[in-house]
């Protein structure tokens, strides 16, 4: 079977490796151009070292729908084409150059959560199940036949980093569960269950602004949802952007003071589990790792003895 493989996000990789070291063998290995990935949040650098590891054609591109990229896989008279970790859509003559199709992955139990940005939705929202789909790409985006799909538990702990190593150890299990079906010339799918769930929408940068009117349950998976590799969930104080990169949740049932007010500085021996409280609608949020435009990345005692008390955060 001649398969080609497209990805340039994390969640590929564990797949991807598993399937050169089992045997299969991969013809071509598209991904984004340097300066493309650059672009992008989450990019992972590791696709050309394994094209060179197991001597695979590489070929990096700025989109999977350029002319000399489609030319390319068309030349190529591949049997089916793995997607995974890609956030571009594939144009309709794309779709139909492999002979089997093209296989792709959401990051959700379709059909709930289509749309931009299942995991960071999944955490704002607070959900505890997330999961993964491997479907047919079609023309309608997230909306082919599902081929198979893994549930997973989103625990108080994960954060959209930890999420993308369960999604990708779960494309990882059922691409090695498919691919034996697909050399036995079976092509596995039933169409998605219908729903009216509307599509969940794009997220940019200037999304990440924190709400401090929330409970602080919120605003928790808020800045766990958009953490590193993201752009982060950011907040102002005296006309400077700060980002918060990692917090603690007080679900209290009160409010300490006005939302986004600097209670005061959380200390300990134990240096990571020093900050600052700041007030929330409801509740209060620990601050642990926080960092200006200007830097540096501030944490443990460096942050809890930022002389903020009694200040407000706010939004601009």
């Amino acid at each position: 079977m001649r398969i080609g493989w497209v990805g340039f996000h994390k969640e590929g990789i564990p797949a991807l490796r598993a399937m050169l070291e089992r045997g299969y063998e991969v013809s071509v290995i598209v991904t984004l151009t340097p300066e493309s990935a650059a672009k992008r949040s989450a990019a992972a650098d590791d696709y050309p070292a394994i094209a060179k590891e197991f001597n695979i054609l590489l070929h990096e591109t700025e989109n999977i729908n350029h002319p000399a990229t489609v030319e390319l896989l068309r030349g190529l008279d591949l049997d089916v084409i793995f997607v995974i970790g890609w956030s571009q859509i594939v144009h309709p003559e794309v779709l139909q150059l492999p002979r089997l199709g093209m296989i792709g992955a959401h990051a959700s139990l379709l059909p709930h959560n289509r749309g931009s940005a299942p995991v960071n939705w999944a955490l704002i929202r607070g959900e505890d199940q997330g999961g993964n789909t491997l479907i047919w790409l079609a023309e309608d985006v997230d909306g082919g036949y599902i081929i198979d799909q893994m549930q997973f538990p989103i625990t108080q702990y994960d954060t959209c980093d930890t999420l993308y190593d369960k999604v990708a150890n779960s494309n990882r299990e059922m691409i090695l569960r498919v691919l034996p079906r697909l050399i036995a010339g079976e092509r596995p799918g039933f169409p998605q269950p219908a729903t009216n769930e509307p599509l969940l929408p794009r997220r940019r940068p200037k999304h990440g602004l924190i709400d401090w009117t929330q409970n602080s349950q919120d605003v928790y998976n808020f800045v766990r949802a958009l953490t590193r590799p993201y752009p982060g969930a950011f907040t102002w104080l005296e006309g400077r952007c700060w980002w918060v990169w990692h917090s603690a949740c007080l679900p209290l049932d009160v409010s300490l003071g006005k939302p986004g007010e600097l209670i005061g500085p959380v200390v300990s021996p134990i240096e990571s589990s020093c900050g600052l409280l700041v007030a929330c609608g409801v509740g209060a949020l620990v601050l642990l790792e926080m960092e200006s435009e200007e830097g540096p990345l501030l944490r443990g005692p460096a942050l809890s003895d930022m002389p903020w008390t009694g200040k407000v955060f706010g939004n601009e």
